[in-house]
């Protein structure tokens, strides 16, 4: 299909199940809060290597949190809720505990016992014994003393199911091309409400495929989609094509991607061919990784 110029190949986007969390960290300062959010959802572009997949869903205005101060809505995704619950464990403490003048509060409705994940639970031991609790209706916060006041975080959070692994490939006549229109796309995207696009940027160039020719490696390159593999039986990139970005969507539901997909492809599409972009595909494994399809062709604005 070809709209304004850019070939629609009419694939699908495959995506796996995984579970979610959300987090509301606030600060004295936009910049605080950020600089909270920014170290607690790094590292966590794949769940390949880092553990889980994370980023900044966006900034709150001090009408839209708990405690009245600016914030940011943080979202880790995970291959279930022990890893889950472990990874916002090991950030908390590091990154958020660790940030002058933060607070942590949950950002998902209370769940059941089985989907809990704690946050002063068990961080509260770092206060040594001097820590206090306050219950307030059915939540509990923890008040822990540290060295610029205390560090009031609520006792739990919980695990939401969500969809992983949502991606759109842009194919473009030279590399500035890819770029500039996947920033396009991501700034696009990340308006959508419950996603995130955990690579940096939220563009990633070292798109990957399940499996390679050497043991133990769980990943490996692309190559049906790298220029400089293009003599390979197996490329799929035309000779117009001279480089490839990729944008990985994770959300709450299935929708949040769906919409997410359809802000991308927008985007791509009104800026047309005189961008530079040749064509938008979609990476899947041929239904052997995950239930959730997103068809190009049937997400299109």
């Amino acid at each position: 299909m070809l709209l304004n110029g850019i070939h629609i190949e009419n694939t699908y986007a495959e995506a796996f199940d995984m579970k979610a969390t959300r987090l509301i960290v606030t600060a004295d300062t936009p910049a605080w809060a950020r600089h909270a959010g920014m170290a607690a959802t790094g590292f966590a572009t794949s769940v390949i290597a880092c553990g889980c997949e994370a980023g900044i869903e966006r900034e709150l205005t001090p009408e839209e949190t708990p405690d009245g101060r600016p914030g940011v809505a943080l979202l880790f995704f995970a291959t279930g809720r022990s890893v889950l619950g472990k990874q916002v464990e090991t950030r908390l403490g590091q990154c958020i505990l660790t940030c002058p003048g933060t607070a942590c509060f949950s950002g998902v409705p209370r769940g059941a016992k089985e989907d809990l994940i704690p946050l002063g639970r068990k961080l509260r031991y770092f206060g040594d014994g001097q820590q206090m609790s306050k219950l307030l209706g059915d939540r509990r916060y923890w008040r822990i003393p540290v060295m610029d006041g205390e560090f009031l975080v609520e006792e739990s959070s919980w695990s939401v199911p969500a969809v992983g692994g949502g991606n759109l490939l842009i194919l473009a006549d030279a590399r500035m091309a890819a770029l500039e229109a996947a920033e396009a796309a991501a700034d696009a995207m990340r308006a959508v409400p419950n996603v995130v696009l955990p690579f940096p940027g939220g563009v990633v160039r070292s798109g990957s495929k399940v499996g390679a020719k050497y043991k133990g490696m769980p990943a490996s390159t692309n190559d049906a989609y790298c220029p400089t593999l293009r003599g390979l039986p197996r490329s799929r990139l035309p000779a117009e094509v001279e480089s490839v970005l990729e944008i990985v969507i994770d959300g709450l539901t299935a929708a949040d991607v769906a919409a997410a997909t359809t802000a991308g492809l927008k985007c791509l599409i009104g800026r047309g061919r005189g961008s530079g972009v040749w064509g938008v595909t979609a990476g899947n494994y041929g239904g052997k990784l995950g239930r959730h399809h997103f068809h190009l062709h049937e997400l299109l604005p």
